[in-house]
């Protein structure tokens, strides 16, 4: 049996630099690339890298960006476009044929474009004629109750917050996001106990803390730049806890590229003290076993508990109830390690909580955030400096876009201040989020769909009945810079509109304008871009919006040339409307902007007890669905060379695959007993109540991750996910967990 090969060195280091340096040579854009790059992440006038939505160094630094940044940079300040003739040579039959990695390299989309059914072609348009069309739709060929209208987590705030008006003034609160699809369970289980779905932590807690867990994160490709703040962390004396299937190499070590010392030397910073190899979708009953051994060995702070909490003989009696071989069982981990954890927790003064989509994404995704915060909450780890959740974001402005408004729930409050603000009734009750979204596609129920930015094709569950459903629309529109799947699998009537990139100048009749970013520790600064836009025929997403806007509600009552011509009229709205943004310009212009605050933080509970609330989980420590006889665990996960849907090379380093996708990862004794070896080509097979579906001709490769467990990437394995299999409530699709089992292809 081949034994698995780790990747030799720690993360980040020469590898990461040579990394970034080949990034902009392939996309022709080295000397481009390299000057925009140096203006990421700076204060006073810099871009906000549009990568993933770590914040920045309270410090001031030259350089403040990351491998993932660069590639994320690259794509934008790439040389190479998707113009009208390339659209004149090839028919959308012959683009649904390519490979998502093929659509990526193509380049920037330079002009608005119409599908002609009769060519099969898309054309060019005229941006009036465009929005003359769409809004005529609109207004006369389907109902707001009848369309939907999805955001982007890269979506700035300021076209976001006009986004959510257009659609409130056109009636409706379908406001699909990519929040659905990562970490709503994170909004959803935070705001339930602690009363604000956001971190309670700040970047400067990380030095001053004892200890971290890090459960379902994999920071050396989804988010670099936090593996500086572990590595000071580290430096400081914390110990680390990595909670993780996969023995990612980010979790050991790191070799921080601004390090001369280690740069030259060759030396790294250990990161994990403890590394829990727990099973996929074991979370839950991991940090309930380390809750159920605390309350047995720990000291628990009794005045906080006292005086901020409710709930607490709930918990002890749910755990009380909890059997050591079930919880074992469920987690992979043996009790004396879960002993182990809970005394190490005891001992730390100040600890930390982050956490990724390794456990939002399981059915039991509010379950696991429920016990981390209950973990907290025992030794009053909220509210202190050093302590605290730390959900980790994925896209730049997620976090944002939802404090914008971008949300399918309506918030009263934000809502009455709509309406005495603009004159209009905004609708109150509940609109679509992404899973009903597709059930309303599915099921005949809805006309039109409207991307703004993303790829909604490709991020959603179910792949191929979402494709097939798309077609069926009346009319899709899609705000983007690039060419991706969500443009080939289209409505009936469909359109392509372009936008300008961050790393662009945003010229409008005022001068360049800026947006602002809210990052995942509701820092909000402000992004000022100045590369020349890929094209003259490019609009920015505000003015796309307000044509759009303008064409479908004629006696609109937004101010939407006032909003375009100058993006100060919208920040001056947004104070008006959005808890938090009083004097929003003069703030956001300070050199790192402005923090939003956190009410959990001061420890405020805006709970329904009005006190932090021990919550117990809801479901079985393993749902019914990973119960089937002879299935595995597969967990999708992110390559090195991609960011979410996006596909910007076809490598993984770190975990040594070069040049294909379509793998999966499994432990070579798992190989053995399955009579399976490294190198074969399998067929997965999920299989539910509702049927089976089957991932063909996957190469199996050897990884480190526990037996019964498998791993493949997304968005490629989605199509095995059916829209039932999702979190409660949160509606976030089951991708980390699906039961699969592997056989041989057939030659």
């Amino acid at each position: 049996m081949k034994k698995i090969a780790m990747y030799p060195h720690a993360a980040g280091g020469w590898a990461s630099l040579k990394g970034t340096a080949l990034t902009f040579l392939n996309k022709d854009t080295l000397l481009k690339g390299g000057g925009t790059m140096r203006r990421v992440n700076q204060p006073s006038g810099g871009i906000k890298c549009p990568s993933c939505a770590w914040p920045d160094s309270a410090h001031f630094k030259p350089i403040d960006f990351c491998e993932s940044g660069a590639k994320a940079v690259a794509f934008e300040a790439t040389a190479k476009r998707v113009t009208p003739d390339f659209f004149a040579k090839h028919t959308v039959t012959e683009l649904r044929t390519w490979s998502d990695y093929q659509l990526d390299q193509l380049g920037r989309l330079t002009h608005p474009m119409k599908y002609d059914a009769a060519t099969d072609h898309y054309v060019p348009v005229d941006w009036d004629t465009a929005y003359r069309e769409i809004g005529q739709f609109l207004q006369t060929q389907t109902t707001p109750a009848r369309s939907a209208f999805y955001t982007s987590g890269k979506v700035a705030n300021e076209p976001a917050f006009c986004f959510q008006l257009f659609v409130r003034e056109y009636g409706t609160n379908n406001l699909p996001d990519c929040s659905n699809m990562c970490h709503e369970p994170t909004s959803v289980g935070l705001a339930e106990q602690i009363g604000i779905g956001k971190a309670t932590v700040i970047r400067e807690d990380f030095n001053h803390c004892d200890l971290i867990f890090s459960f379902g994160h994999n920071p050396g490709t989804n988010h670099p730049r936090s593996l500086i703040a572990l590595r000071d962390a580290k430096k400081n004396g914390a110990k680390i806890v990595a909670v993780n299937p996969m023995r990612e190499p980010s979790l050991m070590s790191y070799q921080h590229p601004q390090s001369p010392v280690e740069m030259l030397t060759g030396g790294a910073t250990d990161i994990s003290d403890h590394f829990v190899q727990v099973r996929v979708g074991g979370d839950t009953a991991l940090i309930s076993g380390i809750v159920k051994a605390f309350l047995e060995i720990g000291t628990p702070d009794q005045d906080f508990i006292e005086t901020h909490t409710s709930g607490l003989d709930q918990l002890k009696a749910h755990v009380a109830a909890l059997e050591w071989p079930a919880l074992e069982e469920a987690s992979g981990i043996a009790r004396a390690e879960m002993y182990e954890l809970a005394a190490l927790y005891d001992q730390s003064k100040a600890t930390i909580c982050t956490w990724g989509m390794g456990i939002t994404q399981h059915e039991q995704g509010i379950d696991a955030i429920r016990m981390i915060i209950n973990l907290l909450l025992l030794k009053g780890n909220i509210g202190r400096k050093g302590t605290g959740a730390s959900p980790v974001r994925g896209h730049s402005n997620v976090q944002g876009d939802r404090t914008m408004g971008i949300h399918e729930k309506a918030n009263p409050a934000m809502m009455d201040r709509i309406e005495k603000l603009y004159g209009f009734n905004p609708p109150r009750e509940d609109g679509m989020d992404v899973l009903k979204t597709l059930l309303a596609m599915q099921a005949g129920e809805l006309d039109f769909l409207l991307g703004l930015a993303g790829n909604f094709a490709k991020a959603t569950p179910d792949t191929e009945a979402t494709l097939r459903n798309m077609m069926r629309l009346k009319m899709t529109v899609m705000v983007s810079i690039s060419l991706n799947r969500s443009h080939l699998h289209h409505g009936q009537v469909a359109y392509i509109l372009p936008t300008i990139a961050r790393t662009e100048g945003d010229h409008q009749d005022s001068g360049f304008q800026s947006i602002s970013i809210e990052d995942s520790m509701s820092n909000v600064t402000l992004s000022k871009g100045f590369n020349p836009p890929a094209s003259a025929m490019l609009r920015s997403e505000t003015a796309i919006i307000a044509g759009i806007a303008q064409a479908t509600i004629p006696n609109s009552k937004i101010p939407w040339a006032q909003f375009v011509s100058n993006y100060d009229h919208i920040r001056d709205h947004i104070a008006q409307v959005i808890d938090g943004f009083g004097n929003f310009n003069q703030r956001v212009r300070g050199s790192r902007g402005f923090y939003l605050g956190n009410s959990a933080r001061d420890r405020v509970w805006n709970t329904v007890t009005h006190k932090a609330q021990f919550l117990t989980p809801e479901l079985p420590l393993i749902p019914e669905v990973l119960r089937q006889e002879g299935t595995l665990r597969l967990t999708t996960i992110r390559a090195h060379g991609q960011f979410n849907t996006t596909i910007y090379d076809m490598n993984d380093r770190y975990r040594g695959i070069h040049g294909e996708r379509d793998v999966l990862f499994m432990h070579p004794e798992q190989m053995r007993d399955l009579n399976l070896a490294v190198g074969q080509r399998v067929d997965v097979t999920a299989r539910y109540a509702s049927g089976e579906r089957t991932l063909k001709q996957l190469k199996l490769v050897a990884f480190d991750l526990p037996k019964g467990c498998v791993a493949a990437y997304y968005p490629e394995a989605n199509d095995l996910v059916p829209l039932e299999h999702h979190v409660p409530r949160a509606h976030t699709p089951a991708y980390k967990s699906i039961p699969v089992v592997v056989s041989s292809s057939n030659v």
